[in-house]
């Protein structure tokens, strides 16, 4: 049995996939006003993906979001 790739995925040797699983964990919050610390929480379950959001650990204010999305099933013929 022959395995395709998916046709979408960055190719293996793209120096850009190191960055796919990239965590914040300082971001410019727009309450403090001020780069701060912040803490990943989940915010939705979505058929694309999980889309978590980043809080500021100071006053709570959402500072960012982000959807992560699950590797790619390998295609069999």
């Amino acid at each position: 049995m022959a395995t395709m790739r998916d046709p979408f995925a960055p190719p293996p040797d793209d120096p850009r996939r190191q960055f796919r699983d990239l965590e914040a964990t300082l971001l410019r919050c727009p309450r403090c006003a001020a780069a701060v610390p912040v803490r990943k929480r989940l915010l939705l379950v979505l058929p694309e993906g999980d889309k978590f959001e980043y809080v500021c650990v100071r006053c709570s204010a959402t500072c960012g979001t982000k959807i992560e999305r699950p590797p790619p099933v390998a295609l069999r013929l």
